[in-house]
């Protein structure tokens, strides 16, 4: 199969680019700086809905659903949130278009349609929804308040990568409101413990769990948590944010509740969200220069059954026992693929589903009858083996988890080789520079260290962790003062 895939270690952008569209993940639409996700990738996100909003109800929150567009005084209420993605909105200005008289079958815009006032296109949801708060929240019996929504926003970038940064993406955004600080902050680390499990469970990518430096924090929140994940290229890929908003957007649009004592008393808020950049750690932190290699819990098709025959009464034979191994695994709750297809042969079809990262692939043909056997070869490390047909629905269950724990074993151990201590500026240079990854380096605090360590290194203060230990040093940078140590890298 011509998968014509540039190899990893020659180009990774476009090892990945490449990979995102010949396994028929998306593809860059017409609209500038937008994407189509095409089926199967799809059919990725879909998984990932699932395994996360059944934590999310587990964890007593409900769905809802808020509108697109939010006014430019009601975006504006909340400063340090309205400049932080100033920059980055899209704005509709008119309501109506109109035949252009100087040009035949050209629309333009009407210019008796402009509205009153003009309305952002949400790049989050913080404005509308606080807004809407402030309506449903009277009492303490109100409260907490725990919602989500899926959605799409849009943010204006100029420079875009498909999944990773695209001008509209999907997401999940939870806004909650609590009776107090307390409260507050213990649902902001529970999201964030909700998102590092789903991403080490289900995607197999171990995280870092760490706040924000206020210079990364988000706008309008007054801590963020973060989970940071290793991309194989030794890039760090922010996974998943969870704010502690204070009571900045209660004070922004004035959500107040009655407390027990019948007392006013403002709200206290979080926020918290994932996208479908997700799906561009998944294939960054696992794939091959052959394709996809996708964990068993989030791939769209477990075992794909390819059939080796040489005419149709063979097939005929070989369908018989792939059906009926299709059915046992489908039983058990798994998603088969029997890909009969006759025109095409079975070494373009072995090609096809590696690419796509199937994790299982069982080959049957009339020898395997004779012999009762069949061959099962796994994508994580390409391994072979015989198994007997009447063992398969037994043993797959097991190989599946096997290939689970394999695939977050191997992006564990390698993110531990990728972890770096440095105790000197000359030595953080030189690891970012011919080594990458995490960077452990002592920082004295200051915005204006982290800013020049920035801008002359182009890495980031990922997080500082939360089991961070308390450590006496001095700054790489400045030589000041330092008690802990925190991840510095170059990130996505």
């Amino acid at each position: 199969m011509g998968k014509e895939i540039t190899s990893r270690t020659q180009d990774y952008s476009q090892w990945y680019i490449d990979l995102v569209k010949k396994a028929d993940l998306a593809e860059n639409s017409d609209v500038r700086g937008c994407m189509v996700i095409k089926p199967y990738g799809y059919s990725i996100w879909e998984k990932m809905q699932q395994g996360l909003d059944k934590m999310f109800k587990d964890t007593g929150h409900v769905n809802a659903y808020f509108p697109l567009f939010v006014p430019k005084s009601m975006f504006e209420a909340e400063e340090k949130n309205a400049e932080g993605f100033a920059k980055e909105c899209a704005i509709v200005t008119h309501y109506r278009l109109k035949s252009d008289p100087a040009h035949k079958g050209k629309l333009m815009v009407d210019p008796d349609a402009k509205l009153e006032e003009e309305l952002v296109v949400r790049p989050t949801s913080e404005a509308i929804i606080w807004s809407t708060y402030k309506k449903w929240i009277q009492s303490y019996r109100d409260l907490p308040l725990l919602i989500n929504q899926w959605a799409n926003v849009v943010r204006w970038e100029m420079r875009t990568r498909l999944f990773l940064r695209t001008a509209e993406f999907l997401w999940q955004e939870g806004h909650t409101a609590h009776a107090t600080q307390a409260e507050a902050i213990a649902e902001t680390e529970q999201m964030l413990n909700v998102y590092a499990e789903f991403v080490e469970t289900f995607m197999a990518v171990p995280v870092i769990k760490g706040r924000k430096s206020e210079g990364e924090r988000f706008p309008g929140a007054v801590d963020t948590y973060c989970i940071e994940a290793m991309m194989q290229d030794g890039k760090a890929l922010q996974a998943g944010t969870s704010h502690f908003l204070g009571q900045n957007f209660a004070d922004a649009f004035g959500v107040n509740f009655t407390n027990k004592e019948g007392k006013l008393e403002k709200v206290w808020g979080t926020s918290w969200g994932v996208s479908t950049r997700l799906i561009g750690a998944l294939i960054m932190a696992h794939s091959d220069d052959d394709g996809l290699v996708l964990p068993p819990k989030l791939a769209p098709i477990h075992v794909v059954i390819v059939p080796i025959f040489k005419n149709e009464e063979e097939l005929s034979k070989v369908s018989v026992e792939a059906n009926s191994i299709a059915a046992s695994l489908r039983k058990l709750g798994y998603a088969v693929k029997f890909d009969n297809r006759d025109t095409l042969k079975p070494g373009f079809k072995f090609a096809e589903y590696e690419l796509k990262g199937v994790p299982v692939r069982i080959a049957i043909g009339p020898r395997d009858l004779e012999n009762k056997t069949v061959e099962v070869a796994r994508r994580d490390t390409k391994e072979k083996m015989v198994m007997k047909i009447d063992e398969v629905a037994a043993a797959i269950p097991k190989l599946l988890d096997d290939i689970q724990t394999n695939i977050y074993q191997k992006a564990l151990t390698f993110r531990g080789q990728m972890t770096t201590t440095v105790d000197t500026y000359d030595q953080f240079k030189k690891v970012l520079d011919e080594k990458g990854g995490f960077v452990l380096a002592h920082w004295d605090g200051t915005a204006e260290t982290e800013a020049a360590i920035k801008e002359e290194t182009k890495a980031t203060i990922r997080c500082i962790p939360l089991d961070a230990k308390e450590e006496n040093g001095v700054c790489v940078y400045s030589g000041k003062p330092s008690g802990r140590r925190v991840v510095f890298a170059r990130a996505y």
